[in-house]
C-alpha cells in the first residue's frame, strides 16, 4: 500500500537535498520514491517496479547521495544504466543534487574517449554511472576499482538483460564488495533479472507500485490504421491534428530511419534522428538541440530512446508496431511522465492491427482505433458514418456531353427512358435551345446536323424522306437498260 508522504523530509531527506528538490519544483515525493527510499537509506537491498515516468530515478539517487561521504576519495556508488543517453542523464542528475553536497559524478560511456575517463578517474568521484559493456572494461583494465563500492544500482534493469548486458553486469558484481547494497529498478521485472536478485540479494524489499498497471493511466493510448504506403501521410495528419511541441517518432529499423527523417523535413515537419550506430557527440548534441526546442519531431530506434526523460513531451508515434508489449511500455512511458497527460499514437496497416489488441489484451490497458476525416479525429464507426452521408447529399455532377446532346437538367438532354434520338422532322430540347440563342435562326451545330451525329436529311441529295440514302439503280447497268428504265420512271 502507498504511503501518504508530503515531503521528503518525512522520508529521512536532510535539508540540503530537500531545498535542492524544492528549487526545482518538486516538493512531494511520487508513490515509488515514498515506498523505496526508506528502505535505501537503511541500507537494504531492493527491488522495484514502477511504471516508466514515476520518477524512479530520484528514488534511489536521493537517499544513495545522501548516503555517500564527501570527505572520503572513493567511488561509492556504482550505477548501472542500459543506454548512454539513459547514463547521461543520470549523470546530469547527480551533478544537479549532489554538486552542491561536494560529490563528484562521472559517465563512464561506450562511444567516448576511454583514455579521457581513465583520467577523470584518477580524481575518484563519488558517484559512477556507465553502460555495461565501458564499466566492464575498465574494470577488466583495473582502471575502474569497486573495492569501496557500497551501493550498486540497475537502472532498467530488464533492458540491460535484454540488450545481452547481462554477463557484464555479473562480472561487475563479482568485481564489488560482497556486502554491497544491491538496487534493480525497472518498469518490467522479468524472470531473468528476479532470478538474478534472488541470487544476488540478501532479504530485499520487494516495492512494487502497481505492478499490474504497467502503463500511465495518465496516457492516452490510440491506433490508426492505413495503407502502407500512406504511412508517412498519416504521420503528417496525425502531428497537424494533435499540434505537438515536441514528440518521439519509433522505427524499428536503423536503416530506414534516414528516409523518415528526410520524407518528414520535405513535408515541412522538423525532424532530426537517434539511433544506436551514431557517435556520442552526434547523439548528445540532437538530444540537447531537441530538448531546448530546436526542431519538433525526433525520429529514434528502441535502442537509442531507452529511458530518454524529454520534459513535457505529449506525443510518442510508433510509425512501426513495438517488437513487444514490452516495448511498447518503454516507448509510451517516454510520455505521461510523473502524472501529466501523455498521447501514445500507432499507425499500422490492417493486417498488423491484430498487434494493438494483443498489447491491450497483455496490458491491461484501452488501446482503441482511431480514424482520420476531414480534420477530426473520430472513431471508425462515426468516421465512416460521416463518409457515407457525404456522398448521398454530394449532387450529381454534369453528365457527359455525347454528339448531338445538351447537358442533362431540365427542359435539355436526354430524359430517362430515351433512345437519345430525336423524332424525324423535330428537333431535340438542345437543338431547340441552341436555336433560340443564336437569335438568328440557326441552330446549334448538332441541330444542324439532325440530331445524334447524324446529318440533317434536308442537305442530304440523293436521300429518302426518312434520310436514307437511295441506291443509284443505273450505275454500271447497259444502255439498253438505262433507257428503258428512264421510260418507265418519268421522275
Amino acid at each position: 500500500m502507498t504511503k501518504e508522504i508530503e515531503q521528503f523530509a518525512q522520508l529521512g531527506i536532510g535539508e540540503a537535498l530537500t531545498a535542492a528538490l524544492l528549487e526545482y519544483g518538486i516538493g512531494k515525493p511520487s508513490p515509488i520514491q515514498a515506498e523505496a527510499i526508506p528502505y535505501i537509506l537503511e541500507g537494504r537491498d531492493v527491488l522495484a517496479q514502477s511504471q516508466t515516468g514515476t520518477g524512479k530515478t530520484l528514488a534511489y539517487l536521493l537517499p544513495l547521495l545522501q548516503r555517500i561521504d564527501p570527505d572520503k576519495k572513493e567511488s561509492q556508488v556504482l550505477v548501472i544504466a542500459p543506454t548512454q543517453e539513459l547514463a547521461m542523464q543520470i549523470v546530469r542528475e547527480g551533478e544537479k543534487y549532489g554538486g552542491p553536497l561536494g560529490i563528484g559524478t562521472i559517465g563512464l560511456i561506450g562511444g567516448a574517449s576511454a583514455a579521457r575517463q581513465v583520467e577523470k578517474l584518477r580524481q575518484r568521484p563519488h558517484l559512477v554511472v556507465g553502460t555495461p559493456g565501458r564499466l566492464r572494461e575498465l574494470l577488466s583494465t583495473r582502471k575502474l576499482k569497486l573495492h569501496e563500492v557500497r551501493s550498486i544500482v540497475l537502472d532498467e534493469a530488464d533492458q540491460i538483460f535484454q540488450m545481452g548486458g547481462a554477463d557484464d553486469v555479473r562480472s561487475l558484481l563479482k568485481g564489488a564488495l560482497r556486502d554491497r547494497q544491491l538496487i534493480f529498478l525497472s518498469a518490467t521485472l522479468g524472470t531473468d533479472v528476479r532470478a538474478l536478485a534472488e541470487r544476488e540479494m540478501r532479504d530485499p524489499a520487494d516495492v512494487g507500485i502497481e505492478p499490474e498497471q504497467k502503463l500511465a493511466k495518465s496516457t492516452q493510448h490510440l491506433y490508426f490504421v492505413c495503407q502502407e504506403r500512406d504511412r508517412i501521410d498519416t504521420l503528417r495528419r496525425v502531428v497537424r491534428h494533435y499540434n505537438p511541441q515536441r514528440a518521439i517518432v519509433f522505427v524499428n529499423q536503423a536503416d530506414t530511419i534516414a528516409e523518415v527523417e528526410s520524407k518528414l523535413n520535405h513535408l515541412g515537419l522538423e525532424a532530426r534522428t537517434l539511433y544506436g550506430d551514431a557517435d556520442k557527440v552526434t547523439r548528445a548534441t540532437v538530444l540537447s538541440q531537441f530538448r531546448s526546442g530546436k526542431f519538433r519531431l525526433l525520429v529514434a530506434t528502441d535502442v537509442a530512446a531507452r529511458g530518454l526523460d524529454i520534459p513535457g513531451l505529449e506525443l510518442v508515434v510508433h510509425l512501426d508496431p513495438a517488437a513487444d508489449s514490452e516495448h511498447y511500455v518503454h516507448r509510451a512511458g517516454r510520455t505521461g511522465r510523473m502524472g501529466r497527460k501523455g498521447l501514445s499514437v500507432s499507425i499500422v496497416t490492417d493486417r498488423q492491427a491484430f498487434i494493438m489488441r494483443k498489447f491491450s489484451r497483455e496490458l491491461d490497458t484501452a488501446i482503441e482505433e482511431r480514424a482520420l476525416y476531414e480534420g477530426a479525429v473520430l472513431a471508425p464507426a462515426e468516421a465512416e458514418e460521416r463518409r457515407a452521408g457525404a456522398v448521398r447529399r454530394t449532387p450529381k455532377g454534369p453528365a457527359k456531353k455525347e454528339a448531338g446532346r445538351g447537358p442533362a437538367g431540365p427542359g435539355r438532354g436526354v430524359s430517362p427512358g430515351s433512345s437519345g434520338a430525336s423524332p424525324a422532322g423535330t428537333s431535340s430540347g438542345a437543338d431547340a435551345a441552341g436555336g433560340e440563342r443564336g437569335g438568328s435562326g440557326r441552330g446549334s451545330e448538332a441541330a444542324e446536323r439532325g440530331g445524334a451525329g447524324r446529318p440533317n436529311p434536308a442537305k442530304s441529295a440523293g436521300r429518302g424522306p426518312k434520310g436514307k440514302k437511295q441506291p443509284n439503280k443505273d450505275k454500271g447497268a447497259p444502255k439498253w437498260l438505262k433507257e428503258k428504265r428512264s421510260t418507265q420512271d418519268p421522275s
